[in-house]
């Protein structure tokens, strides 16, 4: 029986999906669908401190699911792939209405 996918992508793709699991991740990830922010937004914002929220920004960032930019001292994080937030707004239209 031939799948439609591959063993890579689903590994991947539930890589992924683990990643956002997290409940202060999936937090930042909703609020970064809104468009970037910097770390001391995002801390802002979560109610917890900058060592926390970069921490698990740096997770999702090395899965490649978020983008960072320099200005200066302060980092700046957007979702870099478009589906995310996708997946995201789906998730808000059934448990946040």
């Amino acid at each position: 029986m031939t799948r439609p996918w591959s063993e890579a992508q689903i590994a991947l793709t539930a890589d992924h999906l683990k990643a956002i699991a997290h409940p202060l991740r999936l937090a930042a990830v909703c609020l970064l669908g809104d468009g970037e922010r910097s770390v001391g937004e995002i801390c802002e914002r979560l109610g917890t401190t900058q060592p926390n929220v970069s921490q698990h920004l740096a997770q999702l960032a090395g899965r490649k699911l978020l983008k960072t930019r320099r200005d200066g001292s302060r980092i700046y994080y957007a979702i870099a792939d478009r589906r995310l937030i996708d997946i995201v707004e789906r998730l808000r239209g059934i448990y946040c209405p």
